[in-house]
């Protein structure tokens, strides 16, 4: 099933690749988010693939109709899909935008795929199997997060959003180690905490569950940690109504460096 869902990632990516290079329209979501056609195709495309996969397991989609709690909180195995994240960015054609889909087992991303179909870079991360990297039509590689620099000799590498949190980012970042930050859009950022090629990713801005469920499965198997900024526990899906994460931390390894910075910057009150 594993190599199915593949194909089917990449099906959607070449309808969301069509869109992209065309004309495409873009409407204003009831949260003032933006949404276009490559949205909706990769959300029907994606809908498809699970349920004609997975027969009886649900599917919660970004762009589906919200399910109450009182149903969700009895769910113990479901599929979690952002069809599109970083929208902004595919309307902007940066090439950083995603498509993610999540198995999400007693609130554990369990399973995850992460493919961005400008770079022809799929990611994947099973829980107890490992993480793997594949470019085009090339093997796939496995994948691993790398020992935290000490940042002496070789700064650490701090992923930030194109986008949101800049000031929340920066207070942060001040209490940091040497270190070097790299811009970039959607979930490709916990992609690279995953395949060793950042270290860190403060995430100081609102997210919704199904833009890190997929990353989290991926940088979880890779040997990483995605942990709640409050607690410095890991983020768990579906525990309440809501369906937005608190502030996060995505980590190749922990350090008491970059955890006593978030508390000294007053991690609980004034950057979260």
């Amino acid at each position: 099933m594993r190599q199915r869902l593949i194909e089917g990632v990449h099906e959607a990516g070449r309808r969301v690749m069509e869109i992209y290079h065309g004309d495409f329209s873009v409407e204003t979501k009831d949260d003032n988010s933006p949404l276009t056609d490559a949205d909706m195709a990769a959300h029907y495309a994606l809908v498809a693939l699970l349920e004609a996969q997975t027969p009886g397991t649900p599917v919660l989609s970004e762009e589906s109709q919200m399910v109450a709690y009182s149903t969700r909180q009895t769910w113990q195995r479901y599929w979690l899909i952002d069809p599109l994240d970083g929208t902004k960015e595919f309307i902007k054609r940066s090439g950083e935008f995603t498509l993610n889909v999540a198995l999400v087992e007693n609130g554990v991303p369990v399973f995850g795929i992460v493919y961005a179909p400008v770079l022809k870079a799929l990611w994947l991360g099973q829980a107890g199997q490992g993480a793997w990297k594949q470019i085009g039509d090339e093997l796939s590689e496995k994948i691993s997060v790398r020992p935290l620099p000490d940042a002496k000799s070789q700064p650490w590498q701090i992923m930030r959003s194109r986008s949101h949190g800049a000031e929340a980012f920066a207070n942060f970042c001040a209490g940091l180690p040497h270190h070097e930050c790299i811009n970039m859009g959607s979930s490709l950022k916990l992609c690279l905490v995953a395949e060793g090629q950042a270290d860190l990713y403060p995430r100081l801005a609102p997210t919704s569950e199904w833009d890190t469920a997929a990353a989290q499965a991926v940088v979880t198997a890779a040997g990483g940690e995605v942990l709640n900024a409050y607690t410095l526990e890991p983020l768990r899906c579906n525990q309440q109504e809501s369906l937005l994460n608190p502030h996060f931390i995505v980590c190749g390894q922990r350090d008491s460096r970059w955890e006593n910075a978030l508390k000294k910057r007053g991690a609980s009150s004034q950057l979260l």
